[in-house]
């Protein structure tokens, strides 16, 4: 038997960096994510289409170290053979650690039959985040499980929101890799230096979250766009973005989007924009034909998907 499980990338729409520090987050999945295949093999084997059969004794990637720690809970020596694959671009800001942890937990446990829930689904791969990550916020998990469009605050029940019709987002990778944790670290910084500032934009976050939301639900995006741009200045004051992602968010708007920012831990990685109705198609491809890899996600989308096969 195999099992497979499929687990979608997300998009922040509002407060990221600031979700970490008890603010409350605007989360999406995507409609791009990772696919993983688990099946009997000997010992624990993990093959990506960058590397094939890693050799023995290598060190173990964090994927790994999550599916060993999941048999030694159980007292078992794994035996499983993992095949990945993604159509998430690596440090991007799109939550593809995540996706892969998730996948891979979710297509483990039905391979096992272990029978775990979304909590402990969302608990077992929040380990390989923070091997990732350093200390995550867990809305990456949250959004790859449950899928939807949610508002997300740590140490609560992430809130699913519901929409009368799909919206459609434009996203933008800028091509830079970044580093997650080495961002959040830097943002982090600034409430040690200015713990008062620092406090009022974790409100002013959690506000433009309740502002995105309401606009997004009643449709009113030309309002939605201004939000998304103000919101990504304030995440450039506090250091998440470079000059590179500036230019793209520039040349989102000069496409004729409604807004566009920074999405996830900045520094690189990826922009989310908002394109008039029935134009996000044309206006990822006028991008696309910059050299930037754009395309257009639509909003809702489910979460974690697991089915077996005896092929």
């Amino acid at each position: 038997m195999k099992a497979f499980a499929e687990a979608p990338g997300k998009v922040i729409i509002s407060g990221e960096h600031f979700v970490v520090h008890g603010a409350t987050a605007l989360v999406a999945a995507i409609g791009r994510g990772t696919k993983v295949e688990a099946s009997r093999g000997e010992g624990l084997t993990l093959e990506t289409p960058i590397n094939k059969n890693r050799a023995a004794g290598s060190a173990l990637l964090p994927v790994e170290k999550v599916v060993t720690e999941m048999y030694r809970e159980r007292s078992l020596e794994p035996r499983v053979r993992l095949r990945m694959s993604t159509s998430l671009p690596t440090g991007a800001g799109l939550g593809s650690s995540a996706s892969s942890m998730v996948a891979t937990v979710a297509a483990v446990n039905r391979l096992e039959g272990w029978n775990m829930d979304a909590n402990s689904l969302i608990e077992t791969s929040m380990l390989g985040e923070r091997l990732v990550h350093g200390k995550p916020s867990g809305v990456d998990v949250a959004a790859s499980v449950f899928g939807g469009l949610m508002e997300f605050r740590m140490g609560a029940e992430p809130r699913q929101v519901p929409l009368e019709k799909p919206a459609k987002f434009v996203v933008v990778y800028s091509g830079k890799r970044r580093n997650s944790g080495r961002l959040i670290s830097k943002v982090s910084s600034m409430k040690e230096l200015y713990p008062a500032l620092f406090s009022k934009l974790c409100e002013s976050a959690s506000l433009v979250t309740e502002l995105s939301t309401e606009r997004l639900v009643t449709g009113r995006m030309e309002e939605l766009g201004r939000i998304m741009t103000y919101n990504h200045a304030v995440l450039a004051m506090v250091g998440a973005s470079n000059e590179q992602l500036d230019k793209l968010v520039d040349l989102c708007l000069r496409e004729g989007c409604l807004g566009a920012k920074l999405t996830g831990a900045g520094g690189g990685g990826s922009v989310l924009a908002l394109a008039p109705g029935g134009e996000e198609s044309a206006v990822a491809a006028r991008i696309g034909r910059r050299g930037f890899e754009a395309f257009v996600t639509e909003v809702p989308i489910g979460g974690v998907r697991v089915w077996t096969s005896e092929r």
